[in-house]
């Protein structure tokens, strides 16, 4: 599938920016100045951006505790974000939730979730919305190869099918769910696992936004069209630990290089779209620039925007319904 121009570079802006994003976040936790811990997205940068090209504001996405990524791709406020996660008023959830718990329903973000295998759940309750309403829309479920085991998942890939849900099941597989790998707890094959229950499903190279681009778009067809959900198995790097304080000693500096060398999402599309005359390499750099002064203004707004007020603690905490 051939993008437009516009597109492809809508898809290295985006990539770009999570990457600077997540690289200043993890220099940024090292100053003490973010609470609690962070969950980076580095190296799967190619994932939600595949994914969230075909989707609108009314569509609905459910993340992992691994969520930045997530929410810039489906066009949320970086500045907020990065607000967010210095927990300061001017935060997208005035600096109530923390890195994990982003969220800016006016997007379709549903939001970060801390529990492994929270997202299907929600997933399909967007899911099913959209289809008792007739919207056309589409939900995504964001879980990893940890969060397929779950109970909570296989429920709600039970549940996806027995009602034919417009649900896309987005198994992001780093290889490790924190630091037990999936080669040692991930019975099968994860595609003919979701076979099992009926659904399509098709493994995906998570460092090719094009082929996730590609995959996804079937997914959220199948799913417009009323045809019920579909399982991608996207096979993805993560550069950095499982979290901010994890000392990631359960791989070896020879891998962590290999993947940041062989496994790059940014490189691969460079490669892609360079030889082929479609984007010069200037522009390509013009925008790591630009992703890198986004990033930094976010930083320095974040740091002089006042903490939440006291006084309303108790705010947003309940909602009254009619």
């Amino acid at each position: 599938m051939q993008l437009a121009r516009a597109d492809l570079l809508k898809a290295y802006r985006t990539m770009a920016l999570i990457r600077v994003f997540e690289e200043r976040v993890q220099r940024e936790m090292s100053s003490g100045d973010i609470p609690g811990s962070t969950h980076l997205y580095a190296g799967q940068e190619a994932s939600a951006v595949g994914i969230s090209m075909h989707l609108t504001d009314i569509d609905r996405v459910a993340s992992t505790h691994r969520g930045h990524g997530h929410s810039i791709a489906k066009g949320c406020d970086v500045d907020g974000m990065m607000a967010e996660i210095f927990a300061r008023a001017t935060g997208i959830c005035h600096g109530k939730g923390g890195s994990m718990h982003i969220a800016d329903l006016d997007k379709g973000m549903l939001g970060a979730n801390g529990i492994v295998g929270g997202a299907p759940p929600l997933a399909c309750g967007a899911a099913l919305t959209a289809k008792l309403t007739g919207s056309g829309a589409v939900a995504v479920a964001y879980t990893g190869d940890g969060g397929f085991n779950q109970g909570t998942t296989a429920e709600s890939l039970n549940l996806a099918r027995v009602w034919d849900l417009p649900v896309i099941f987005a198994i992001e597989d780093n290889g490790f769910a924190e630091a037990t790998a999936s080669s040692w707890a991930v019975a099968g094959d994860i595609v003919v696992r979701a076979a099992g229950y009926g659904i399509p499903a098709e493994r995906v190279d998570g460092t090719d936004v094009f082929a996730v681009h590609e995959a996804a778009g079937r997914a959220v067809a199948r799913g417009r069209a009323g045809e019920g959900p579909t399982v991608l198995h996207i096979t993805v790097p993560r550069y950095l630990g499982h979290f901010s304080g994890d000392a990631d000693t359960y791989r070896t500096p020879a891998e962590k290089q290999s993947m940041r060398s062989e496994r790059d999402c940014l490189k691969v599309f460079r490669a892609k779209v360079v030889p082929a005359g479609l984007i010069d390499e200037a522009e390509l750099d013009a925008i790591d620039a630009e992703a890198a002064a986004s990033v930094e203004g976010a930083v320095v707004a974040a740091r002089a925007a006042p903490r939440p007020d006291p006084a309303t603690v108790a705010t947003d905490v309940y909602v009254s319904y009619p």
